[in-house]
């Protein structure tokens, strides 16, 4: 069966499909609307969206038809009662080393954003959400509800269900919220294809953190790792993650753009490697995308840098590397090499059977049919895209 890409914007979601030898883009389903992610369950067929509504707020929306009808999911996501977190709202601070200060504060906890979703064995479907709670379901997304022990993980100030107390927070925000709050907000979510009770998530503004035991507990996993911007650059907490993705083959193969860079690592995130290469134009950026059988492979979209967040130099190119990040080779054939301004989203990369797809905050989607070496521009008038995934 030829793959099908999953593509989810500002304003619907669309499904390209190959067709008189050339990939088409059509609306499939919520015109208008704002869609963070659109996957497939692998497990069974069914089609997720997360939605984002300007009035009406987050919703799971389902299609168990390939995307001919859409039905708002059985169960919707929703903070419990009592769910609070400590807030960090930045302000400029003239007087401060870094021309920063925080307002700290401690909030009820209600759903700010969908932001990515994930799929294990026996029903197991899992969410990552703004301001950083990850829900989960055993039945097949009949029902969900919230991790408590990584809610209120010490890391977090523990238990705030009861007070504000004197706790302190190791989890800082992302302005990605849709409200505008600075929260911080689960991204990325890998299910170990070997074990279903293994996960990894990806924190922004936390780091990676692991579970072994199906959630029950929880664990930092960033060795390694490093913040340029600290003045704690080694910390245990705090690394801002733009996104993790594994190697389904070889799970221990564990791929990371961060905002301080480009990480790999081959032993299962125990430790990690720091394989930028600004040299040849390989270092801040938000997407990337492991190949699913050679750990060592790797795509990505480099950006400029944080303030400047488009093309570099006004050209689009892709990076890939088949070493572990010993070496990446720029992708340009097919793609603009003057007057592009694109970004391009931390979930809008995907690869898969040697297709790579990708889309830009410029409604631009480009596809290759063989590992990158030459792309196809297949829509430029698409809404900004905010994910791309291939079923």
């Amino acid at each position: 069966m030829a793959p099908r890409i999953l593509v989810g914007t500002r304003k619907g979601t669309f499904l390209v499909e190959k067709a008189a030898g050339g990939w088409r883009p059509r609306l499939v389903g919520h015109a208008g609307t704002g869609v963070n992610y659109v996957a497939a369950d692998p497990h069974t067929g069914r089609l997720w969206a997360l939605l984002g509504h300007g009035h009406w707020g987050a919703k799971l929306s389902i299609s168990d038809d390939g995307g001919g009808t859409w039905t708002d999911a059985p169960a919707q996501i929703k903070y419990p009662e009592g769910a609070r977190f400590i807030a960090q709202d930045m302000y400029e601070d003239a007087s401060s080393e870094f021309g920063v200060g925080w307002r700290i504060s401690t909030k009820p906890a209600t759903l700010q954003k969908l932001w990515c979703i994930a799929f294990g064995p026996s029903g197991r479907v899992y969410v990552g959400t703004i301001p950083g709670g990850l829900f989960e379901s055993r039945d097949g997304g009949a029902t969900f509800s919230l991790n408590l022990p990584l809610w209120n993980h010490e890391s977090r100030g523990g238990d705030l269900s009861g007070g504000d107390g004197k706790a302190e927070t190791k989890w800082f925000g992302t302005p990605a919220s849709e409200g505008g709050d600075f929260a911080p907000g689960i991204h990325s979510i890998a299910v170990d294809p070997r074990d279903g009770d293994h996960i990894r998530i990806g924190v922004s503004t936390a780091g990676v953190i692991e579970t072994r035991d199906g959630g029950q507990t929880w664990h930092p996993r960033n060795k390694g790792m490093t913040m340029d911007h600290s003045p704690e650059p080694e910390a245990e907490w705090g690394h801002d993650v733009h996104a993790i993705d594994q190697c389904h083959g070889a799970p221990d193969h564990i791929w990371q753009q961060n905002h301080a860079g480009v990480f790999y690592s081959n032993d299962g995130a125990a430790s990690w490697r720091k394989v930028s290469r600004p040299e040849q134009g390989v270092h801040f950026g938000f997407p990337v995308s492991a190949d699913a059988d050679d750990g060592r492979v790797a795509w990505l979209v480099p950006g400029r840098s944080d303030q400047q967040r488009m093309a570099i130099d006004g050209s689009l190119f892709v990076a890939r590397t088949e070493d572990g990040g010993e070496t990446w080779k720029q992708l340009r054939d097919g793609l603009p090499q003057e007057s592009a301004y694109d970004v391009v989203y931390r979930h809008s990369l995907a690869n898969r059977d040697g297709v790579v797809a990708f889309g830009t905050t410029t409604g631009n989607l480009y596809v290759s049919d063989d590992r990158g070496d030459r792309f196809t521009a297949v829509a430029h008038n698409l809404p900004p895209i905010y994910s791309v995934r291939i079923a």
